[in-house]
């Protein structure tokens, strides 16, 4: 039975418990969230030592682990057994038999994360239809802003669109990181308040002024002086601005300039934002880079940007640096 991540959680805060758990998915957050709130909260703390069990994939194999399923809690109603990266456990088939006919005084958690269950595979239905059977693939890019403004909304704050996509570009779709920064920032925001860039800046350590997204803006409005400053920001600090972390979010920019030059009907901005991808909120950003820059001035950026990708990586460049590289792409975008 496939469950999203509040659904779990509210049928875990109702105490409405079920036999086997199958979390599973290249996005490893919600996994470790729901297998955390089951290790801290289903048992009392008196009861843990002699029936919480937490088992790793590489150590054990699924026959023991079904043979622990299938031993009853001591002198109480419940055990609780979590498999942590259980995709290292090897074969899953001895599973199947027990799930027919699972033990409820066991609730039995897999944390199966970075890879896909096959579920084409006899035993890989059974998981789907027997289990609470979760599954969430790695967020995308464009999805970041808006997942980072719910989180921020759940834990009863707000948050700027502009602050939230300040996070998603500065620090990648890895989820776990994003939810650590923002979780030690909470403790220093009374709750409501609002996290807008300057806040971002003092409590996650990202520059306001310069970074990937204001150097966006920047070539966007053709703001010369304020691009070059940016870059060179950049080449004083290249551990925080890495050149290859930064050519896939430009590459980005540059693409849903195109698509938004291509779009029938600008006046419509749900429908415009939803095919680029992108928070209503920005798309006057690409309303101006579109005014500033032609389609095929466009792909030759795209190709500008290929060509630096390469150079970076060493291909026909010898002795030119990241800085250099990226000061001759920014001459010819904007010339």
């Amino acid at each position: 039975m496939s469950l999203d991540y509040k659904q779990i959680i509210t049928d875990l805060e109702q105490k409405k418990f079920a036999p086997v758990y199958f979390l599973t998915g290249e996005e490893p957050y919600y996994i470790d969230v729901i297998a955390d709130y089951i290790e801290q909260y289903v048992l009392p703390e008196d009861e843990k030592s002699l029936n919480q069990t937490i088992l790793y994939g590489r150590d054990t194999n699924m026959k023991d682990v079904v043979l622990r399923a299938k031993s009853f809690p001591m002198m109480a109603d419940l055990q609780v057994i979590i498999v942590k990266e259980a995709q290292e456990l090897g074969s899953l088939d001895s599973l199947e038999s027990y799930l027919d006919n699972p033990l409820t005084s066991t609730i039995l958690v897999f944390c199966y994360k970075h890879k896909k269950l096959d579920k084409r595979t006899k035993v890989g239905k059974a998981i789907t239809q027997k289990t609470v059977f979760f599954e969430r693939g790695k967020m995308y890019d464009n999805q970041l802003p808006s997942w980072i403004m719910g989180f921020v909304d759940e834990k009863k704050h707000k948050i700027t669109p502009s602050a939230a996509t300040l996070v998603a570009e500065s620090l990648g779709n890895d989820i776990s990181k994003i939810a650590n920064e923002f979780s030690k920032l909470f403790i220093n925001i009374p709750e409501g308040g609002l996290i807008d860039e300057k806040v971002i800046e003092e409590h996650i350590g990202i520059n306001k002024d310069f970074n990937i997204f204001e150097l966006q803006k920047a070539i966007g409005t053709k703001n010369v002086l304020k691009a070059n400053q940016i870059i060179n920001y950049f080449e004083k600090n290249p551990k925080a601005h890495p050149l290859q972390m930064n050519l896939p979010i430009l590459y980005n920019f540059f693409v849903k300039v195109m698509i938004y030059h291509q779009e029938p009907n600008k006046s419509d901005k749900a429908t415009v934002s939803a095919h680029m991808g992108v928070n209503a909120f920005f798309l006057n950003d690409y309303a101006v880079a579109a005014q500033n820059y032609s389609l095929q001035k466009l792909a030759q950026i795209i190709g500008f940007l290929k060509d630096l990708d390469l150079k970076s990586k060493g291909l026909g460049n010898y002795s030119v640096s990241d800085g250099d590289l990226m000061k001759e792409f920014l001459f010819k975008v904007l010339h």
